[in-house]
């Protein structure tokens, strides 16, 4: 294991942020959140100061290296963003955290030129593109992209603070675009299914080859790092064409549910057995592009820690009428999306049989609504429309001219500006409000995004259902951002907890954190009866849904003190790393339903691999005094609303290196068995060079060459295996070259293909109408 110091990077700690914005917001409003600079199709919080965006390689007016730029950091606190350098094209790419702090983005699609068509340097065959001229981005299809979140200053001078992204040294087995990524409980990631170049839906009609749609869909799943080659799982030919970006939810067994089109499972990854659960009920569709909201409930010491995930909205339009890879075969915009909600317990803890169970409709129906978890329990959903679904398209079946579609090229309509929260604690009829809800005047559609902000608001960003930037749309190409302030901001007074750790562990000792009297007013020991202790993972958002995001209660008592503050003793997490996977998360103590500032935690090892687990230690009794209140002002509520992170007494900078991780990478640091990789250790400044030097062929995935500076001669880099060397060969799909000419990617087409490349599987193939 290495030192800590190396688990740490990326760790942001609640000191005191900058002091801009600190105000009173108005409860249930949307402020201006300034310029995301590119389109907000991916986002993840890096640190108490920088959310990180990701768009598609596209015609942005901000531009990097002499080409538009796709990639951006959002300073928090300022409202502001600067560009970053991307190599390779990041459409409709997944990704996820990493144990350690970083973050990891899987896959894309080829490069994209002007006016969303192929880049025009071509790969072999003519069917995709390797590199743009115009735009200057390289094939996403493989690729594996790392970054280490910095502080916002660090960002434009430290070399350490940018992209690792050159798929010559790191990439996956399989080419991926849509697919889904969930971590395991060593840290590890799974990464299911995708298509292997666009569509509107992963399948051609009539559905003839639903395992491989003739070398368009990718039905195999693989890890990060490696555990081997990648291999078919049956549940992605079964779901065929309604599969992308699966919803995927690791359990506390260490077993993961899957859910596509109509079908679950519980998945043993370990032995790749499916055990088939119940279908959706009512025939709505939940993934991509139906896009329903859908996310794992909060997990809390009153439900033990039995996770419930819940889908609402989505489509529930009949089979033929999604399509095929080209286009929709219905007018979507016409066909109103669903309000039904469902949720179900895929293992529970009783003995009884898993069974989706219908909840409380959604105000309104909506396609593309997102959930984003508070730290009170409760999920707000935002974005999306009520009418129609994901994607964008020149055509449908019926309405075959650009000229003549009603939406340019969005395929919903009716956005719903509204956010509506969910109370998973509620009685039935009463687990929605939208009461003292402000309506958004942006139209949120698709490629919108949102995500939890370390104040206890929400970053809303993006929309843009079309192949190229269009600011004369209905419904454009969308930069201005949003903050939401939920129903707590009406508080003066917020808590202000000190001593909260840096780091946590599953199970082990309790520890302790001071609330202050100013956090609250009135009687001590009623406040500290109604505080509780929350950690949430933000998640990595993109396409109405945020990977990984959870939510977790930590079980406390307290001891109230004479002079009004409270010692909340904390649990630290079940010792079950399946149930919080290891990694990054914020930590908010929540008075009477007002949240604090979060502190920024790092969970687990910091490492993957099987992380240290304990006995849960037992909490001391609870201690009440009476007579004794809180200092802030009456009906406050907590300590006072800040974008600042809380003041506790941890303090540390984030600055991470790249170096570092890539060394691991690219230098291959071989430790015992695959999952006791180390992320790295520092390496000469020539190799930061490498994380942004171009491809050198179209995929150029072969081995690298050498032991220098890039690795070891018995080492190859032809799949994900990101930090240990590889248990197996794979050379059949790369030739000596390092091109993918013996890698066949035609054709896509269940019938024999004809007089060169055809439009129909193609996204960017002359002005091909999909996504």
């Amino acid at each position: 294991m290495l030192p800590r110091q190396l688990s740490l990077l990326a760790l942001a700690l609640a000191a005191a942020a900058p002091a801009a914005l600190a105000q009173t917001h108005t409860p249930g409003s949307f402020e201006d959140g300034g310029s995301t600079l590119v389109s907000a199709m991916m986002m993840f919080i890096g640190n108490d100061e920088v959310v990180y965006i990701l768009d598609k390689a596209e015609g942005n007016a901000a531009q990097i290296d002499g080409h538009a730029a796709w990639g951006a950091a959002y300073n928090i606190a300022g409202r502001t963003s600067q560009t970053m350098s991307v190599i390779t094209n990041t459409f409709c790419a997944s990704g996820m955290h990493l144990p350690n702090g970083s973050y990891v983005t899987f896959g894309g699609n080829g490069a994209a030129g002007p006016g969303g068509n192929m880049g025009d340097v071509l790969a072999p065959g003519g069917y995709s593109a390797t590199y743009d001229t115009t735009y200057g981005d390289y094939s996403g299809s493989t690729s594996i992209r790392i970054l280490n979140p910095c502080k916002w200053d660090e960002i434009s001078s430290n070399a350490d603070c940018q992209w690792f992204d050159n798929a010559t040294l790191l990439h996956m087995q399989k080419q991926r675009w849509y697919s889904a990524a969930e971590p395991l409980g060593d840290g590890s990631i799974a990464i299911i299914g995708g298509f292997v170049e666009g569509g509107y839906i992963n399948r051609n009609w009539p559905n003839k080859d639903p395992a491989t749609e003739g070398g368009a869909a990718e039905p195999t799943y693989e890890f990060y790092p490696s555990k081997g080659d990648a291999t078919v799982m049956n549940f992605m030919i079964k779901t065929s064409g309604l599969n992308s970006y699966a919803h995927t939810y690791l359990m506390p067994s260490g077993k993961m549910f899957v859910q596509a089109n109509l079908s679950t499972m519980l998945w043993d990854w370990q032995n790749n057995q499916e055990t088939e659960l119940p279908a959706m009920p009512d025939g709505i569709i939940r993934v991509y592009p139906a896009s329903g909201a859908t996310a794992m409930m909060p997990l809390t010491p009153a439900n033990d820690y039995s996770p419930s995930v819940l889908f609402c909205g989505g489509s529930d339009m009949p089979d033929y009428y999604w399509g095929n890879y080209s286009w929709p075969f219905y007018n979507t915009w016409t066909y109103a999306a669903s309000a039904k909600c469902h949720y179900i317990t895929p293992e529970p803890t009783d003995g009884s049989d898993p069974q989706y169970v219908e909840t409380d409709d959604m105000p309104k129906g909506r396609t593309m609504g997102q959930f984003v978890h508070l730290p009170n329990g409760k999920m707000l959903v935002v974005n999306g429309g009520s009418m129609g679904t994901a994607g964008f398209s020149k055509q449908t079946l019926y309405v075959t001219s650009l000229a003549d579609m009603p939406y340019d090229q969005s395929l919903a309509a009716d956005p719903v500006g509204q956010p509506a929260i969910y109370d998973p604690n509620a009685s039935s009829g009463s687990h929605w409000s939208t009461e003292g809800l402000n309506t958004s005047s942006i139209a949120r559609l698709y490629h919108s995004s949102a995500i939890l902000l370390p104040d206890a608001s929400v970053l809303i960003a993006g929309s843009n259902p079309n192949l190229d930037v269009n600011m004369t749309a209905i419904y454009p190409t969308t930069y201005d951002a949003e903050v939401f302030y939920p129903p707590y901001f009406s508080a003066t007074t917020r808590p202000s907890p000190q001593n909260v750790p840096s780091t946590l562990s599953y199970g082990g000792d309790y520890f302790n954190v001071l609330l202050p009297a100013s956090s609250y007013s009135g009687s001590a020991n009623d406040a500290a009866d109604n505080t509780t202790v929350w950690i949430i993972r933000t998640g990595w958002t993109t396409h109405a849904m945020n990977m990984g995001q959870r939510s977790m209660q930590l079980n406390n008592t307290y001891t109230v003190n004479s002079n009004g503050s409270i010692t909340l003793h904390v649990s630290q997490l079940p010792p079950n790393p399946n149930l919080f996977q290891p990694g990054p998360a914020m930590l908010f103590v929540t008075m009477s339903g007002v949240p604090s500032n979060a502190t920024f935690v790092l969970i687990g090892s910091g490492d993957f691999g099987d992380q240290p687990t304990s006995a849960a230690s037992a909490l001391p009794a609870k201690v009440q005094l009476d007579n004794v209140s809180g200092s802030a002002p009456s009906g406050s509520g907590g300590s006072s609303s800040s974008t600042s992170s809380s003041g506790d007494s941890s303090s540390s900078g984030s600055t991470s290196h790249t170096g570092a991780i890539i060394g691991g990478i690219v230098g291959a640091v071989a430790l015992v068995g695959i999952l006791g990789a180390a992320f790295g250790v520092y390496i000469a400044r020539q190799r930061r060079a490498a994380s942004q030097a171009k491809p050198a062929s179209m995929y150029a995935m072969s081995s690298v060459g050498g032991a220098g500076a890039l690795g070891r001669r018995d080492v190859r880099n032809s799949d994900s295996s990101a930090f240990v060397p590889l248990q197996h060969e794979n050379k059949s799909m790369w030739d000596a070259s390092g091109n993918a000419s013996n890698f066949s990617l035609s054709p896509y087409h269940d019938e024999p293909r004809m007089g060169g490349p055809s439009g129909e599987f193609d996204p960017y193939y002359q002005n091909a109408p999909r996504r």
